[in-house]
């Protein structure tokens, strides 16, 4: 066991002798470069003092040297010495070297800097001599000429890749469109060439030092300015503020949706008329008139100016002329009684008269249009509540031999019973007649509509009960000439009323019963079978659905639109038919949904289709409208929990679907 451990120490032995040889030969390189400085150094100061100090310092150096190598003086050698003097590493040799390698690179700059001189002495002047011809010119010209050549290529590839950053990007959107690319891209090398703060630079328009700051400002000429001069040009140049950067446009899918809710979105792109319109809008301050526009352009417009609640006293004035035939205002919210007059005032040739929100249209209106000298055709009025029975009483009777159209809207207690009777005396050539949300005509005042033979158009909406039997009378009476009928939220008309209708209107376009549990499925099969009146273009069944909330699915006695009545409806009015509304009417069964828009069905007019809160309404019957109804425009499935992935066409819209989404404008199919 004792020779292993012998040469295990010798190894070790071996390896700390060459790991000292290392250490001496980087520590002798080490003192090698320290003298070759030192010398340098001392070098430089003798050259500062003078060539004669140098002169003794080497003479006297050289006797020295000479005792010392004659003496032969030595000391104890220690390891970096042997390793150096072993590998022939000597000081003097290193410093030698070091001199050699400074003279050829000074020699080497003083031919080149002589080179250049005599190159630019060469050159003939511009300003002083004529082109004369053209000459070999010298290698150190050529070497010039490739200088140049090398430092306009980098400085192109330079200026490409500064326009390739951001901070290019960013300047170009500040700067003004007349600023060429590349002078950007040069301003801002030259900013980015600028010195750092702490750094040293001469003041542009000063030419003082002094210290870059973070805070210190760019000159006329694209330099820095010192402290001194920054103050002076803050004074004298007040920038103007920068204006705010505009926030990137949102709130397109909401506005889309809510167009889609309000009935107004069209696909495609908007018409130049549309455009046209809201441009006005935008700038209604700069409008003085509308000139000799269409009146329905002009309804277009006051229906946006009430829509942005723009139409005040100062825009109202846009739509009275003296020449003014009709006049829509359809939020008066905003204006004042004395507005309501002024129109009177100026409009003299006014023939029809609409207001909603008509808060301020007050008796003092009503006794100036009494004043004046026009006939109106037509009159609509909606939310004038305090105007009183008595002045409605003096307007038909001076004005109401030439109504044809009377419209009135949420009157509270006034345009009662008596009202109607006056009509019927004072009003012979009214064809259209309206009262909605009322609450004083009862029974009597229904009768009294049926001796109203002129009537072609009628509309109630009345808050009173009113008997089955008295609006039955009054079907019958004048239904003969009647093209439009809306009874809106008539809880108790029953089969009887639709027996009247059946029995007397020969010309009904649009027809219109909601809210009723009292007609059945049986006297809605019964009035489209074997009907003499044309296919209607608009029918409205909203909630005419049994309304017992604690047995919703029970409807032994078919109240309400259920499946044979809607199956009848479609095979009377189907080929003709614009718009169906059968909302919340949910005994509509899944085999009729299917019958009607089966395959082999067309319904080429059907242009709206409301089926919302229809239980039975999913994917597939979705899918099969869409298929049987080639023109329809829109489809809403409000409550259809059953509609969850549906393809919806080109330029169709599916509104109210159950999801994230909400709705689905535009399909890809």
């Amino acid at each position: 066991m004792a020779r292993p451990r012998a040469s295990q120490r010798s190894s070790s032995r071996a390896q700390a002798q060459a790991q000292a040889q290392a250490q001496a030969q980087a520590q002798a390189q080490a003192q090698a470069q320290a003298q070759a400085q030192a010398q340098a150094q001392a070098q430089t100061q003798v050259q500062a003092q003078g060539q004669n100090a140098g002169n003794q310092a080497a003479q006297q150096a050289q006797p020295q040297a000479t005792t010392r190598s004659a003496r032969h003086i030595s000391g104890p050698q220690s390891a970096l010495t042997d390793y150096l003097a072993s590998h022939n590493i000597s000081a003097n040799q290193i410093r030698l070297n070091a001199d050699r390698r400074r003279a050829a690179a000074a020699q080497s700059f003083e031919a080149q800097a002589q080179a250049d001189l005599e190159a630019e002495a060469q050159q003939p002047d511009d300003d002083n001599e004529e082109a004369g011809p053209s000459e070999p010119a010298s290698g150190a010209r050529k070497e010039t000429d490739a200088q140049k050549t090398r430092r306009k290529i980098k400085e192109q590839q330079a200026i490409a890749k500064i326009k390739a950053s951001r901070a290019f990007k960013k300047r170009k959107r500040l700067a003004d469109e007349s600023e060429d690319d590349d002078d950007i891209a040069r301003a801002v090398m030259e900013s980015m060439s600028q010195p750092l703060p702490g750094q040293m630079d001469n003041c542009d328009i000063c030419q003082k030092r002094f210290t870059v700051t973070p805070y210190s400002r760019t000159g006329p000429n694209g330099g820095l300015l010192c402290a001194k001069c920054s103050k002076d040009a803050a004074a004298d140049d007040k920038r103007a503020p920068k204006k705010p950067r505009k926030a990137a446009g949102t709130g397109g899918r909401r506005k889309a949706q809510s167009s889609i809710l309000d009935g107004t979105y069209h696909t495609g792109a908007k018409k130049l008329t549309t455009l046209c319109i809201e441009t006005l809008a935008k700038n209604v301050d700069l409008a003085d008139s509308l000139g000799e526009l269409p009146d329905h352009i002009v309804d277009r417009i006051a229906r946006l100016f009430s829509k942005r609640r723009l139409l005040n006293r100062q825009t109202l004035a846009l739509f009275t002329q003296p020449s003014t035939s009709f006049v829509n205002v359809y939020d008066g919210a905003k204006l004042f009684t004395e507005d309501f007059i002024s129109i009177f005032q100026v409009a003299s040739n006014l023939k029809g008269f609409k207001a909603r929100n008509a808060i301020q249209f007050k008796d003092s209106v009503m006794g100036y249009l009494l004043s004046r000298d026009i006939s109106l055709t037509s009159f609509y009025l909606h939310g004038a509540n305090l105007l009183s029975d008595g002045m409605w009483h003096r307007f038909l009777k001076e004005k109401g031999s030439h109504l044809e159209s009377l419209r009135v809207y949420y009157t509270d207690r006034h345009f009662g019973d008596e009202i109607l009777a006056l009509i019927t005396e004072y009003c012979p050539n009214l064809a259209r007649l309206k009262v909605y949300h009322n609450q004083k005509v009862t029974d009597d005042g229904v009768l009294h509509i049926g001796q109203m033979t002129s009537l072609k158009h009628l509309g109630l909406h009345l808050q009173n009960k009113i008997k089955p039997a008295s609006i039955s009378s009054t079907i019958s009476d004048i239904g003969q000439h009647l093209e439009t009928l809306s009874l809106n939220m008539f809880y108790d008309a029953d089969d009887t009323v639709l027996r009247a209708i059946k029995s007397s209107c020969r010309s009904l376009r649009k027809l219109r019963i909601t809210d009723s549990d009292k007609v059945t499925d049986g006297g809605f099969v019964e009035l489209f079978t074997d009907w003499d009146n044309p296919p209607i273009e608009k029918i409205d069944f909203e909630k005419c659905r049994f309304g017992d909330s604690n047995r919703p699915r029970e409807n032994t006695l078919g109240h309400g639109l259920c499946s044979d009545g809607f199956i009848a409806l479609m095979q009377h009015s189907g080929r003709k038919i614009k718009e169906l509304n059968v909302h919340s009417c949910r005994h509509i069964s899944r085999p009729a949904l299917e019958e009607v828009f089966a395959e082999d069905k067309k319904y080429s007019e059907l242009l709206k289709l409301e089926v919302s809160f229809l239980e039975e309404v999913d994917d597939y019957i979705v899918g099969c409208i869409f298929r049987s109804c080639p023109n329809i425009q829109e489809v809403n499935v409000f409550g259809c929990m059953k509609v969850k992935d549906v393809r919806v066409p080109r330029g169709k819209v599916l509104v109210g679907v159950p999801n994230a989404v909400g709705m689905v404008i535009e399909g890809n199919d």
